[in-house]
């Protein structure tokens, strides 16, 4: 095989809420801490033990709008994007580096009425309705063709 992947799939929680950054020219950029745990039994002591892995979340433009308005802290989401490594200066001139989680699709795992003890219905993300959408099966509406 000659080519390579960068591909991250995740499911995990909000630690936060979406925290958005607008630019001039319309666009903007949404960030998020999500948690993911692993959980085992330690073999020496039998003791249930769980290690938290946090990653940060970067949505850009229309998908960071859905998500700003949508998610909120604890809620449970499926993110798939790939790895982008920035770098950056701290105050002092040191050169910094942080991995990213550059989002390309999501989808909401949490139901909201279970969130919200029924307040007001879910509503689905794009992404979500085409997935409905091209999962269902085509109708024999076919009458009309010649053939």
């Amino acid at each position: 095989m000659s080519g390579t992947l960068n591909k991250v799939m995740l499911i995990g929680h909000l630690g936060d809420e979406v925290k958005m950054h607008y630019f001039d020219g319309g666009n903007c950029v949404g960030r998020f801490p999500l948690a993911t745990n692993e959980t085992y039994t330690n073999k020496q002591t039998n003791e249930r033990v769980t290690n938290t892995e946090w990653h940060n979340v970067v949505v850009r433009n229309k998908a960071a709008e859905i998500c700003e308005k949508y998610l909120s802290k604890g809620d449970k989401v499926y993110i798939e994007g790939r790895l982008k490594t920035r770098k950056w200066q701290d105050d002092k001139g040191n050169d910094r580096y942080s991995t990213e989680i550059q989002c390309t699709d999501f989808t909401f795992l949490t139901n909201k009425n279970e969130a919200s003890a029924g307040q007001g219905t879910p509503q689905p993300n794009q992404n979500q309705q085409t997935q409905n959408t091209i999962s269902q099966p085509i109708a024999d509406d076919n009458d009309d063709l010649p053939f």
